[in-house]
Protein backbone atom coordinates (compact mmCIF):
# COMPACT_ATOMS: atom_id res chain seq x y z
CA UNK A 1 0.00 0.00 0.00
CA UNK A 2 1.01 3.74 -1.09
CA UNK A 3 1.38 5.85 2.17
CA UNK A 4 -0.87 8.83 2.05
CA UNK A 5 2.10 11.04 2.37
CA UNK A 6 3.75 9.54 -1.04
CA UNK A 7 0.34 10.25 -2.54
CA UNK A 8 -0.32 13.63 -2.19
CA UNK A 9 3.63 14.13 -2.77
CA UNK A 10 3.33 12.72 -6.11
CA UNK A 11 0.23 14.00 -6.67
CA UNK A 12 1.63 17.79 -5.72
CA UNK A 13 4.67 17.56 -8.13
CA UNK A 14 2.25 16.07 -11.32
CA UNK A 15 0.39 19.67 -10.84
CA UNK A 16 3.99 21.26 -11.24
CA UNK A 17 4.47 19.79 -14.15
CA UNK A 18 1.65 20.23 -15.61
CA UNK A 19 1.90 24.03 -15.17
CA UNK A 20 5.63 23.71 -16.01
CA UNK A 21 5.10 21.85 -19.39
CA UNK A 22 4.40 24.86 -21.74
CA UNK A 23 8.02 26.69 -20.53
CA UNK A 24 9.57 22.94 -21.51
CA UNK A 25 8.28 22.83 -24.76
CA UNK A 26 9.56 25.95 -25.52
CA UNK A 27 12.88 25.02 -23.86
CA UNK A 28 13.17 22.70 -26.71
CA UNK A 29 12.50 24.86 -29.38
CA UNK A 30 14.99 27.42 -28.27
CA UNK A 31 17.28 25.23 -27.69
CA UNK A 32 16.59 23.89 -31.51
CA UNK A 33 16.98 27.34 -32.79
CA UNK A 34 19.95 28.00 -30.96
CA UNK A 35 21.57 24.85 -32.20
CA UNK A 36 20.85 25.45 -36.12
CA UNK A 37 22.52 29.21 -35.64
CA UNK A 38 25.84 27.32 -34.81
CA UNK A 39 25.25 24.60 -37.48
CA UNK A 40 24.17 26.78 -40.58
CA UNK A 41 27.71 29.41 -39.38
CA UNK A 42 29.96 26.35 -39.04
CA UNK A 43 30.68 26.07 -35.92
CA UNK A 44 31.19 22.23 -34.49
CA UNK A 45 29.46 20.84 -31.55
CA UNK A 46 31.39 19.55 -29.29
CA UNK A 47 31.00 17.59 -26.03
CA UNK A 48 33.79 17.47 -23.54
CA UNK A 49 34.50 16.09 -19.97
CA UNK A 50 32.83 16.44 -16.76
CA UNK A 51 35.27 15.60 -14.64
CA UNK A 52 38.21 17.80 -14.50
CA UNK A 53 41.57 18.16 -12.51
CA UNK A 54 40.41 21.57 -12.04
CA UNK A 55 36.68 22.39 -12.06
CA UNK A 56 37.19 26.37 -12.72
CA UNK A 57 39.52 28.91 -10.27
CA UNK A 58 36.69 31.81 -9.71
CA UNK A 59 37.46 32.92 -6.23
CA UNK A 60 33.77 32.52 -4.76
CA UNK A 61 32.47 29.16 -6.58
CA UNK A 62 32.18 26.26 -5.23
CA UNK A 63 32.81 22.76 -6.87
CA UNK A 64 32.03 19.15 -6.27
CA UNK A 65 34.42 16.73 -5.51
CA UNK A 66 34.70 13.51 -6.38
CA UNK A 67 36.74 10.60 -6.46
CA UNK A 68 38.20 8.57 -9.39
CA UNK A 69 39.74 4.70 -8.56
CA UNK A 70 41.81 3.59 -11.46
CA UNK A 71 41.71 -0.42 -12.77
CA UNK A 72 44.40 -0.97 -10.06
CA UNK A 73 42.29 0.62 -7.22
CA UNK A 74 44.80 3.55 -7.11
CA UNK A 75 42.15 7.02 -6.59
CA UNK A 76 42.53 10.31 -7.27
CA UNK A 77 40.34 13.65 -6.69
CA UNK A 78 38.54 15.09 -9.35
CA UNK A 79 35.55 18.02 -9.88
CA UNK A 80 32.68 18.33 -11.59
CA UNK A 81 33.34 21.33 -13.71
CA UNK A 82 31.80 24.55 -12.99
CA UNK A 83 32.25 25.92 -16.95
CA UNK A 84 33.53 23.68 -19.66
CA UNK A 85 35.97 26.49 -20.74
CA UNK A 86 39.17 24.80 -19.62
CA UNK A 87 38.55 21.86 -21.85
CA UNK A 88 37.30 23.51 -24.52
CA UNK A 89 40.07 25.90 -24.92
CA UNK A 90 41.84 22.94 -25.07
CA UNK A 91 40.08 22.05 -28.36
CA UNK A 92 40.99 25.61 -29.36
CA UNK A 93 44.80 25.22 -28.56
CA UNK A 94 44.58 21.28 -30.82
CA UNK A 95 43.63 23.74 -34.00
CA UNK A 96 39.24 23.96 -33.91
CA UNK A 97 38.45 27.29 -35.03
CA UNK A 98 34.34 27.10 -33.86
CA UNK A 99 33.06 25.26 -31.12
CA UNK A 100 30.28 25.17 -29.24
CA UNK A 101 28.57 23.60 -26.50
CA UNK A 102 25.34 22.88 -24.16
CA UNK A 103 27.21 21.70 -20.85
CA UNK A 104 25.74 20.48 -18.03
CA UNK A 105 27.45 22.30 -15.39
CA UNK A 106 27.74 22.30 -11.38
CA UNK A 107 28.18 24.80 -8.72
CA UNK A 108 27.81 23.59 -5.33
CA UNK A 109 26.33 26.29 -2.69
CA UNK A 110 23.95 27.98 -5.14
CA UNK A 111 20.14 27.39 -4.99
CA UNK A 112 17.81 30.10 -5.38
CA UNK A 113 14.70 32.08 -8.25
CA UNK A 114 18.06 32.23 -10.58
CA UNK A 115 20.59 29.55 -9.51
CA UNK A 116 20.73 25.53 -9.19
CA UNK A 117 23.44 23.55 -8.54
CA UNK A 118 22.95 21.44 -11.80
CA UNK A 119 22.18 23.91 -14.82
CA UNK A 120 22.83 24.58 -18.53
CA UNK A 121 25.57 27.28 -19.77
CA UNK A 122 25.79 27.32 -23.38
CA UNK A 123 29.20 28.29 -24.24
CA UNK A 124 31.36 29.25 -27.70
CA UNK A 125 34.40 30.29 -29.12
CA UNK A 126 35.84 31.68 -31.96
CA UNK A 127 39.60 31.75 -33.32
CA UNK A 128 40.89 35.21 -35.18
CA UNK A 129 37.75 37.19 -33.91
CA UNK A 130 37.05 39.86 -31.80
CA UNK A 131 35.25 39.86 -28.83
CA UNK A 132 32.87 42.04 -29.87
CA UNK A 133 31.71 39.96 -32.76
CA UNK A 134 30.04 37.52 -30.25
CA UNK A 135 27.42 40.92 -29.46
CA UNK A 136 26.48 39.83 -32.80
CA UNK A 137 25.91 36.22 -31.95
CA UNK A 138 23.95 37.39 -29.22
CA UNK A 139 21.32 39.61 -30.70
CA UNK A 140 20.79 37.08 -33.27
CA UNK A 141 20.82 34.10 -30.72
CA UNK A 142 18.42 35.84 -28.46
CA UNK A 143 16.11 36.60 -31.10
CA UNK A 144 16.14 33.67 -32.67
CA UNK A 145 14.89 32.19 -28.72
CA UNK A 146 12.15 34.69 -28.39
CA UNK A 147 10.80 33.45 -32.17
CA UNK A 148 11.42 29.92 -30.98
CA UNK A 149 9.04 30.44 -28.20
CA UNK A 150 6.78 32.73 -29.68
CA UNK A 151 7.03 35.50 -27.74
CA UNK A 152 7.47 39.53 -28.60
CA UNK A 153 8.78 40.57 -25.18
CA UNK A 154 11.40 38.92 -22.70
CA UNK A 155 10.20 39.13 -19.13
CA UNK A 156 11.56 38.61 -15.55
CA UNK A 157 10.77 40.24 -12.19
CA UNK A 158 7.97 42.82 -13.34
CA UNK A 159 10.48 44.11 -16.39
CA UNK A 160 10.21 43.84 -19.69
CA UNK A 161 12.62 43.71 -22.59
CA UNK A 162 12.09 43.65 -26.90
CA UNK A 163 14.59 41.35 -28.16
CA UNK A 164 13.92 43.34 -31.51
CA UNK A 165 15.63 46.24 -30.55
CA UNK A 166 19.40 47.32 -31.37
CA UNK A 167 21.51 46.22 -27.72
CA UNK A 168 22.64 49.37 -25.41
CA UNK A 169 26.13 49.41 -25.45
CA UNK A 170 27.61 50.89 -21.98
CA UNK A 171 30.49 50.82 -20.04
CA UNK A 172 30.84 50.32 -16.55
CA UNK A 173 32.57 53.36 -15.51
CA UNK A 174 29.30 55.55 -17.60
CA UNK A 175 27.20 52.70 -16.03
CA UNK A 176 28.18 53.89 -12.48
CA UNK A 177 28.31 57.47 -13.22
CA UNK A 178 24.51 57.45 -14.76
CA UNK A 179 23.03 55.23 -11.86
CA UNK A 180 24.87 55.65 -8.90
CA UNK A 181 26.62 59.29 -9.22
CA UNK A 182 30.03 57.32 -9.32
CA UNK A 183 33.34 58.48 -10.84
CA UNK A 184 34.71 55.16 -10.75
CA UNK A 185 38.31 55.25 -10.96
CA UNK A 186 41.09 52.66 -11.66
CA UNK A 187 44.87 53.69 -11.94
CA UNK A 188 46.33 51.92 -14.92
CA UNK A 189 47.44 48.73 -15.28
CA UNK A 190 51.07 49.56 -15.31
CA UNK A 191 50.74 50.79 -11.70
CA UNK A 192 49.57 47.25 -10.56
CA UNK A 193 51.22 44.90 -11.44
CA UNK A 194 50.33 42.73 -8.41
CA UNK A 195 46.73 43.89 -9.09
CA UNK A 196 46.60 45.76 -6.05
CA UNK A 197 43.42 47.35 -5.57
CA UNK A 198 42.44 50.65 -6.65
CA UNK A 199 41.73 53.58 -3.97
CA UNK A 200 39.20 52.03 -1.76
CA UNK A 201 38.43 55.23 0.42
CA UNK A 202 37.56 56.81 -2.60
CA UNK A 203 34.81 54.70 -4.16
CA UNK A 204 33.91 54.21 -0.09
CA UNK A 205 33.09 57.53 0.18
CA UNK A 206 31.02 57.92 -2.91
CA UNK A 207 29.66 54.85 -2.09
CA UNK A 208 28.22 55.98 1.33
CA UNK A 209 27.05 59.08 -0.54
CA UNK A 210 25.02 56.97 -2.92
CA UNK A 211 23.34 55.80 0.11
CA UNK A 212 25.11 52.01 -0.25
CA UNK A 213 26.27 50.92 3.34
CA UNK A 214 29.65 49.36 3.41
CA UNK A 215 31.05 47.68 6.28
CA UNK A 216 34.91 48.58 7.24
CA UNK A 217 36.45 45.35 6.15
CA UNK A 218 34.84 45.82 2.74
CA UNK A 219 37.39 45.48 -0.29
CA UNK A 220 37.45 47.26 -3.17
CA UNK A 221 35.64 44.58 -5.31
CA UNK A 222 33.30 43.75 -2.25
CA UNK A 223 32.24 47.86 -2.24
CA UNK A 224 32.00 47.64 -6.38
CA UNK A 225 30.04 44.82 -6.03
CA UNK A 226 27.17 46.08 -3.30
CA UNK A 227 26.72 49.49 -5.39
CA UNK A 228 26.65 47.32 -8.44
CA UNK A 229 24.04 44.84 -7.20
CA UNK A 230 21.73 47.86 -5.37
CA UNK A 231 22.29 50.44 -7.97
CA UNK A 232 23.36 49.68 -11.59
CA UNK A 233 22.19 45.75 -12.06
CA UNK A 234 18.53 46.48 -11.74
CA UNK A 235 18.64 49.21 -14.27
CA UNK A 236 20.63 46.48 -17.07
CA UNK A 237 18.22 45.53 -19.52
CA UNK A 238 15.42 47.15 -19.56
CA UNK A 239 13.23 47.82 -22.53
CA UNK A 240 16.53 47.08 -24.17
CA UNK A 241 19.17 44.23 -23.96
CA UNK A 242 22.40 46.08 -21.89
CA UNK A 243 25.93 45.15 -23.26
CA UNK A 244 28.15 46.36 -20.02
CA UNK A 245 31.52 46.11 -21.16
CA UNK A 246 35.27 47.49 -20.31
CA UNK A 247 35.52 46.38 -17.13
CA UNK A 248 38.62 47.37 -14.78
CA UNK A 249 41.45 44.94 -15.75
CA UNK A 250 41.81 43.67 -12.03
CA UNK A 251 38.37 42.22 -13.24
CA UNK A 252 40.20 40.79 -16.40
CA UNK A 253 39.25 36.74 -14.89
CA UNK A 254 40.41 35.06 -18.10
CA UNK A 255 40.03 37.81 -20.70
CA UNK A 256 43.46 40.33 -22.08
CA UNK A 257 43.90 43.81 -21.59
CA UNK A 258 42.45 46.24 -24.35
CA UNK A 259 45.24 47.41 -26.87
CA UNK A 260 44.66 50.69 -26.65
CA UNK A 261 43.52 51.10 -22.81
CA UNK A 262 45.20 48.85 -20.61
CA UNK A 263 43.60 49.43 -17.65
CA UNK A 264 40.41 47.93 -19.25
CA UNK A 265 39.73 44.24 -19.89
CA UNK A 266 38.50 42.54 -23.00
CA UNK A 267 35.16 41.68 -21.46
CA UNK A 268 31.46 42.30 -21.22
CA UNK A 269 28.32 40.94 -20.03
CA UNK A 270 24.80 40.83 -21.60
CA UNK A 271 22.12 41.74 -19.07
CA UNK A 272 18.10 41.73 -20.23
CA UNK A 273 15.56 42.76 -17.66
CA UNK A 274 18.28 43.13 -14.82
CA UNK A 275 19.30 39.51 -14.81
CA UNK A 276 22.55 38.73 -16.39
CA UNK A 277 22.61 36.65 -19.15
CA UNK A 278 26.08 35.85 -20.48
CA UNK A 279 29.89 36.85 -19.60
CA UNK A 280 32.06 36.95 -22.31
CA UNK A 281 36.22 37.48 -23.01
CA UNK A 282 38.57 38.66 -25.16
CA UNK A 283 40.84 35.36 -24.62
CA UNK A 284 43.78 35.75 -22.89
CA UNK A 285 46.72 33.83 -24.48
CA UNK A 286 49.89 34.62 -21.71
CA UNK A 287 50.18 31.30 -19.72
CA UNK A 288 52.68 33.27 -17.73
CA UNK A 289 50.42 35.98 -16.77
CA UNK A 290 47.01 33.32 -16.46
CA UNK A 291 49.40 31.57 -13.85
CA UNK A 292 49.53 34.56 -11.73
CA UNK A 293 45.85 34.80 -11.74
CA UNK A 294 45.30 31.43 -10.68
CA UNK A 295 47.49 31.95 -7.99
CA UNK A 296 46.56 34.95 -6.99
CA UNK A 297 42.87 33.82 -7.28
CA UNK A 298 43.63 30.73 -5.27
CA UNK A 299 45.11 32.84 -2.20
CA UNK A 300 42.18 34.75 -2.37
CA UNK A 301 40.31 31.57 -1.72
CA UNK A 302 42.08 30.45 0.70
CA UNK A 303 41.63 33.57 2.86
CA UNK A 304 38.09 33.35 2.18
CA UNK A 305 36.88 29.76 2.74
CA UNK A 306 39.89 28.14 3.59
CA UNK A 307 40.30 25.78 0.60
CA UNK A 308 41.58 25.86 -2.56
CA UNK A 309 41.24 24.10 -6.39
CA UNK A 310 44.28 22.58 -8.27
CA UNK A 311 45.69 24.39 -11.57
CA UNK A 312 45.58 22.14 -14.68
CA UNK A 313 48.91 22.32 -15.95
CA UNK A 314 47.81 20.62 -19.51
CA UNK A 315 45.17 24.08 -19.35
CA UNK A 316 48.04 26.46 -18.95
CA UNK A 317 49.86 24.68 -21.55
CA UNK A 318 46.88 25.07 -23.90
CA UNK A 319 46.69 28.76 -23.07
CA UNK A 320 50.41 29.22 -24.40
CA UNK A 321 49.09 28.09 -27.66
CA UNK A 322 45.52 29.69 -27.82
CA UNK A 323 45.26 31.77 -31.32
CA UNK A 324 44.01 34.94 -31.04
CA UNK A 325 40.44 34.05 -29.99
CA UNK A 326 37.11 34.93 -28.17
CA UNK A 327 34.71 33.45 -25.94
CA UNK A 328 31.21 33.31 -24.08
CA UNK A 329 29.11 31.68 -21.75
CA UNK A 330 25.58 32.18 -21.43
CA UNK A 331 22.77 30.64 -19.26
CA UNK A 332 20.66 28.94 -21.42
CA UNK A 333 18.03 28.01 -18.64
CA UNK A 334 17.61 32.31 -17.99
CA UNK A 335 17.72 32.66 -21.41
CA UNK A 336 14.28 29.97 -21.11
CA UNK A 337 13.40 32.12 -17.92
CA UNK A 338 12.89 35.15 -19.68
CA UNK A 339 11.40 33.69 -23.24
CA UNK A 340 9.13 32.25 -21.14
CA UNK A 341 8.33 34.69 -18.00
CA UNK A 342 9.69 31.81 -15.66
CA UNK A 343 9.83 33.49 -12.13
CA UNK A 344 11.93 30.54 -11.23
CA UNK A 345 14.79 28.43 -12.79
CA UNK A 346 12.92 25.18 -11.76
CA UNK A 347 10.54 25.78 -13.88
CA UNK A 348 12.57 25.42 -16.32
CA UNK A 349 13.73 22.21 -15.67
CA UNK A 350 12.45 18.76 -16.32
CA UNK A 351 13.59 17.73 -13.36
CA UNK A 352 14.94 19.97 -10.52
CA UNK A 353 17.64 18.71 -8.39
CA UNK A 354 15.92 17.18 -5.34
CA UNK A 355 17.23 18.50 -2.25
CA UNK A 356 17.18 15.24 0.49
CA UNK A 357 17.05 17.92 3.40
CA UNK A 358 13.46 19.52 1.52
CA UNK A 359 12.03 16.80 0.00
CA UNK A 360 11.58 16.55 -4.19
CA UNK A 361 10.69 19.90 -5.45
Amino acid sequence: MIPPSSTDRLARQQASFVRRRPHLLARNRIRKAMNDYFLERDFQEVETPILQVSPGLEPHLHAFETGLVGPDGQKSTLYLHTSPEFAMKKLLALGEPRLFQFARVFRNGERAATHHPEFTMLEWYRAGESYLSLIDDCESLIRAAARAAGTDLLRFGGKTCDPTLAFERIRVREAFRRYAGIELACPPAREQPDRTQPDRAQLAEQAHNAGVRIAHDDSWDDIFFKVFLEKIEPHLGVGRTSVLMDYPIHMAALSRPQAQEPDLAERFEIYICGLELANAFGELTDAAEQERRFARDMALKAELYGTTYPIDPEFLEAVGHLPDCSGIALGFDRLVMLCTGAERIDDVLWLPVADAGLGNP
